[in-house]
């Protein structure tokens, strides 16, 4: 039974659905599925790679399984930090992150490799310090913009500094140099201005402009502008700079509907250059088929439904912005990497998230997958359920805190100063105490706010034992609190004094 106008889910989906912890679940699934389909996919594709490199078809899965381990454990940090001490480290990390990015372009401490130098390299580790930057960034600017909204700042305030701050990152990738995180960086920017509320025009403007210089570094470089050239004109240098993506087309072509098998690859065999990194969507079209490849693009598309889940029932404008900007950036760069696979765009350089061969772009993506499952668990229905016993087995199992529920920064500092008063008022010899103001815990019914709370003490019942209401025989009181005096009767009257 169900009141007039409430709509209750008719199927087991739409119930599934309305659950208040499902955000919750279907981050963490597609997170798990997707990193368990990329060390699946790297230990195939780069088996053959490995035995004549290193004489092991395991050398390449070991690196590619040691980092999703470490990313699983970055997971769940980002699933416990609270929201406050994130928002707090947001510009320290991102000052971090830009002293990397100058200490990685250093000779001797900045390695090269495939013509960029981007990374440091200690022993077996090696760490890209532009992953790191474009995590910093998006918090850092979903912050910034989350309180310039707040603060009702003018259209200078909110793209300052976070416009200049850009640059500056663009700059220093630029001068490794790496197109495919520059474009990651840019896809981040956009999405956070767009979902910031940025009037259409200059959104618009930032949007040309943003093509017009990815247009000019495409073309400023020989690499680059020769994969330009390749994939407007494919027939042009078919052994050449259009090899591999053509070697990509005929990979997909042979999985046909269901697949070669895994394992089954024949591409892998030095036939597709970067089988295990940019390349592997198409080892998995041609080992699991179009089923394969539709499964993956399937579990980005559920990912961009469940981000924007959590970005519309988020009650916190920062996780709002957040949640956002990172569902916009992993997938849009998946499509990326899958639309050059495919050949509908140039080949970029971006890898396909949680999918292929890479330890840190691996670790920092199951960084943001657990900042996006955080945001989650806050979301209002799901504060409360948690609050009321409802976090299940595996929250138990891994002592997942309970989130706190947002409150607005005005109400929170209404709230504060309520309490200062009550702190300092003393009260006076003989009179009575002042109302004393409670916090109600957020799992109670009136979680809303505050509560006056009275001391209500029962008043002895009077000779005869009858007991009087709370209101009975008290002397009524004036404005300032004083009993008026008792009237004498005037000659005349009937009646006696009270």
């Amino acid at each position: 039974m169900t009141k007039t106008g409430d709509r209750a889910p008719r199927t087991r989906i739409g119930a599934w659905l309305a659950r208040p912890l499902t955000s919750f679940h279907l981050v963490v699934t597609i997170a798990i599925l997707l990193t368990v389909l990329g060390l699946v996919m790297v230990l195939s594709s780069s088996s053959v790679e490995s035995v004549a490199r290193d004489g092991s078809a395991y050398g390449k899965f070991v690196s590619q399984l040691i980092f999703a381990a470490v990313g699983l454990v970055i997971f769940y940090f980002a699933l416990i930090v609270p929201v406050r001490l994130l928002r707090k480290w947001a510009l320290p990390a991102f000052g971090a992150t830009l002293v990397l990015l100058v200490l990685v372009l250093i000779p001797g401490i900045g390695t090269e490799s495939q013509g960029t130098r981007g990374w440091f390299v200690i022993g077996p580790i090696s760490l890209q310090p532009s992953e790191l930057a474009k995590i910093a960034f998006a918090v850092w600017g979903a912050h910034i913009l989350a309180t310039r909204r707040r603060e009702n700042a003018s259209l200078k305030e909110m793209l300052i500094p976070l416009v200049p701050a850009a640059l500056v990152v663009f700059v220093l990738i630029v001068l490794q140099p790496d197109l495919g995180t520059t474009i990651s960086l840019a896809i981040i920017l956009l999405a956070l201005l767009w979902f910031a509320g940025l009037p259409l025009k200059i959104f618009l403007t930032l949007l040309v402009a943003g093509a017009a210089a990815a247009t000019t570094l495409a073309l400023t470089a020989g690499y680059r502008s020769a994969r330009v050239q390749s994939f407007l004109n494919p027939g042009d240098d078919a052994q050449g700079a259009g090899y591999q993506a053509r070697q990509a087309k005929y990979a997909l072509a042979d999985g046909s509907l269901l697949g070669e098998g895994l394992g089954q690859s024949r591409a892998k065999w030095s036939y597709l250059p970067n089988a295990h990194n940019d390349f592997i969507f198409a080892i998995i079209g041609e080992e699991l088929g179009f089923i394969g490849a539709g499964a993956v693009i399937g579990l980005f598309a559920l990912f961009v439904y469940t981000g924007l889940r959590i970005a519309r029932r988020s009650a916190d404008p920062f996780l709002q912005l957040l949640v956002a900007t990172a569902t916009a950036w992993i997938t849009g760069q998946a499509f990326i990497n899958i639309g050059y696979v495919v050949g509908v765009l140039p080949v970029t350089g971006l890898q396909l998230p949680l999918v292929s061969a890479g330890g840190t772009s691996t670790a920092t993506t199951l960084l943001m997958f657990g900042l996006v499952a955080n945001a989650a668990r806050h979301e209002p229905e799901a504060v409360s359920a948690l609050h009321s016993g409802q976090d299940g087995r595996v929250a138990r199992l891994l002592r997942l805190p309970r989130p706190a529920a947002y409150i607005p920064p005005r109400q929170r500092g209404a709230a504060v100063v309520r309490g200062t008063e009550n702190r300092k008022m003393q009260p006076a010899r003989g009179e009575r105490a002042p109302a004393r103001t409670e916090r109600v815990g957020a799992g109670s019914p009136h979680s809303q706010g505050y509560r006056q709370s009275q001391d209500m003490s029962r008043r002895k019942p009077p000779a005869g034992g009858r007991r009087t209401d709370d209101n009975e025989g008290r002397s009524p009181t004036t404005e300032r609190g004083r009993a008026p005096r008792a009237r004498e009767p005037r000659p005349g009257e009937r009646g006696t004094r009270r």
